[in-house]
């Protein structure tokens, strides 16, 4: 991880160390459980503390004890066993006869405490927590027995904290009926839970009839999510199941998983967990804004026009030169034009649903990825660099592919392939209607998953198919003929240019060394290209010529290319903003400050988002509104994969980028359109002003 992205996540945890130093320091001293103070060192006049037993022990049975927490005014407040980012909990030794066992201490429901960006678990007002004593079998209890003990804990205001502790005497009395009934439960079933990337997720055996106005889980476990972050929650049935960002400076690892299941109503209930698995899908009923799932026809029309949109988006363009020329061709005949619109749409729909599939299946294995993942991985964008080139030549005549030709008359292998292709090329980024869709399909069950895909594979492919079908359509096309060998030199253009654009993706990925050997290997493809092409001129058996001189290109690239491969940090993007790099304290820290935050994620590959820097984000106007309006940047680059982005894209619905949010302060995220203008960044500006 990178110093940028590291130091504001620090400050962070050294503000909450800070907070605390002095009672830290003060409670990390070790003692024997029976060496109880005869005086109390800090004193408790900011939040008395009182121990009462509950009635006369009896062998072989449990008795409880309590300790009342009354703080002197209404701006302290006492912690949760475990405090959250910042503050302490309760210390406590009791001085019990020999063969006595104190138990686990019980809490009632805590409250969140949200202070610049850090989560505290807290009781405001007065609170009890109950201690379990388990008395021997053998125990002789002629009367009450003399228990003593000594308690440290932390009692804190919105500005400071202050240590106290308090040596401690049994005395009978107090509301033990009500002091159990604000005890959180423990449910009967046992939960289960899974780490899942950078996630957490857990089932708690709930009934679907408990109301959950604001669900919260408190983690028993230190240092094991990342507490300031969103929670989201899904019910299936009698089950519910949270997901919860991890900290990202924890081990991300546990045996068990404890905790309590706040409702959000001031009740609750404890919960315990163990490994296992944990079920996918289900309703939301609480998370971020924008995690709502739509109902399913208006995400499978969603898909439908998503994918349809991208046949114009910038995305898509450098594949256009396939379709033009495979649909002027498809004006030869009725059945011909039939069965290629068929088979281009049978290769677009595969490759989407097979690229869906693969995805979800990652994911399923704990794969932090999202749409359009192919382009993270330097291996698939050399594969990309090589089928754009090797195109690209064919349309400049340098040679000829019968069985994927362009320009001649069809064969349904051909416009299968030029599917695949189109398809896998032609989705790097999401454009409106499909963002929805995609981020619907990582939460839905694998088979309304891979239904949406097929719907986007069925926009993207519908113009090819509704002219292969529509003959009003298909005689609009010009009649086929010498044009198109012109046509198809022209078309080698766009494709360069993508190819091009590939080159500069290899440096983004792999480093400049990297792309140097990359076009090695290429040129070693194009000149036995080349060698096949006059071949082929000269009416001879051409293709064992291209592996005679494609082969030691092709064996320079399998050992050269990996060993210069240098791996590329993310959060390197270039604007006149000068953005932060995106992390999650980072983004805490940015909202807490009070001002307006705007937070775009993009990648190198996506040509989507860099259109919408170049017209929308990048201009000298929108810097100079977001200066006057104080407006704090943030830029997440998923150029290379990054487990936190991915997490985050999630957690907001996004399969991908772009993605842009707009922070007002003390708001939660507003997520703007995908398509941006210069307008709609000045006018949020003028209107936080």
């Amino acid at each position: 991880m990178s110093e940028a992205r590291m130091f504001p996540s620090l400050l962070r945890h050294f503000a909450a160390w800070l907070v605390a130093l002095a009672a830290m320091c003060a409670l990390a001293t070790p003692a024997l459980a029976q060496d109880i103070p005869a005086e109390a060192r800090y004193g408790d006049e900011n939040m008395p503390v009182q121990l009462f037993a509950e009635g006369v022990p009896q062998p072989g049975q449990e008795w409880i004890l309590a300790l009342r927490f009354t703080p002197s005014g209404p701006e302290w407040h006492g912690y949760w066993s475990n405090p959250g980012d910042a503050g302490q909990g309760m210390q406590l030794k009791l001085a019990l006869p020999e063969g006595w066992e104190m138990g686990e201490a019980l809490y009632p429901v805590p409250e969140t405490l949200l202070i610049s960006g850090l989560m505290n678990h807290i009781y405001e007002g007065t609170y009890a927590v109950l201690v379990p004593v388990r008395v021997p079998e053998d125990a002789q209890v002629p009367s009450i027995p003399d228990i003593t003990g000594h308690v440290e804990y932390l009692a804190c205001t919105d500005r400071v904290c202050v240590p106290q502790d308090a040596v401690l005497r049994a005395q009978q009395g107090g509301d033990f009926a009500r002091w159990r009934a604000e005890i959180a439960p423990l449910l009967d079933a046992e939960g289960a839970f899974e780490i899942a990337g950078q996630r957490l997720r857990v089932t708690i055996p709930l009934p679907e009839s408990v109301a959950l106005p604001k669900p919260h889980v408190f983690v028993a476990n230190e240092r094991l999510v990342a507490y300031a972050s969103e929670q989201t929650f899904r019910r299936d049935g009698d089950r519910l199941v949270a997901e919860i960002p991890l900290d990202e400076y924890g081990t991300g690892e546990a045996d068990a998983l404890t905790g309590i299941l706040a409702f959000g109503d001031g009740s609750g209930v404890r919960f315990e967990a163990a490994p296992g698995e944990v079920p996918a899908g289900g309703e939301l009923i609480a998370g971020p804004v924008g995690m709502a799932t739509p109902p399913l026809w208006t995400l499978i029309l969603g898909a439908l026009a998503g994918g349809l949109l991208l046949n114009i988006m910038p995305c898509v363009f450098p594949i256009l030169s396939l379709k033009a020329l495979s649909l002027a061709r498809a004006g030869e005949s009725e059945a011909q034009a039939r069965s290629e619109g068929l088979a281009y749409t049978s290769g677009v729909v595969l490759a989407c649903v097979g690229l869906g599939a693969l995805m979800l299946a990652l994911r399923a294995a704990g794969e932090q990825v999202g749409w359009a993942f192919q382009l993270q991985e330097p291996g698939v964008v050399i594969v990309l660099l090589v089928l754009a080139t090797v195109i690209t030549v064919n349309f400049a005549g340098l040679f000829e592919l019968p069985s994927l030709s362009f320009t001649q008359g069809g064969k349904p292998g051909g416009a299968f392939a030029t599917g695949l292709l189109a398809a896998f090329a032609a989705t790097p980024c999401t454009g409106p209607f499909m963002a929805a869709a995609l981020g619907a399909a990582l939460l839905l069950p694998a088979p309304l998953a891979l239904l949406l895909f097929a719907m986007l594979g069925l926009g993207l492919a519908l113009p090819f198919l509704l002219i292969g079908f529509v003959p009003a359509l298909r005689n609009r096309l010009p009649k086929p003929g010498a044009w198109m060998e012109r046509f198809r030199r022209i078309m080698a253009v766009p494709m360069g240019l993508t190819a091009l654009a590939l080159v500069w993706l290899t440096v983004q990925l792999g480093g400049k060394g990297f792309a140097l050997f990359a076009l090695v290997m290429v040129f070693g493809i194009v000149l036995a290209l080349g060698v096949v092409g006059r071949l082929q001129q000269a009416g001879k058996m051409a293709w064992p010529a291209f592996g005679l001189v494609a082969a030691p290109f092709l064996i320079f690239g399998a050992f050269a290319l990996p060993s210069s491969f240098e791996t590329q940090m993310a959060g390197k993007t270039e604007s006149i903003h000068e953005p932060m790099a995106f992390s999650r304290g980072a983004l805490a820290e940015a909202r807490a400050s009070g001002k307006p935050v705007f937070v775009w994620f993009t990648a190198d590959w996506c040509v989507t988002c860099k259109v919408n820097e170049s017209v929308a984000i990048e201009r000298g106007a929108v810097k100079e509104a977001f200066e006057q309006a104080g407006v704090l940047t943030m830029v997440g680059d998923w150029t290379v994969r990054d487990e936190e982005i991915t997490s985050f894209l999630t957690e907001r619905g996004a399969a991908g980028v772009p993605l842009y949010l707009w922070y007002d302060p003390g708001a939660e995220a507003e997520q703007l359109p995908q398509v941006l203008t210069p307008d709609t960044l000045i006018g949020r500006a003028e209107a936080a002003n």
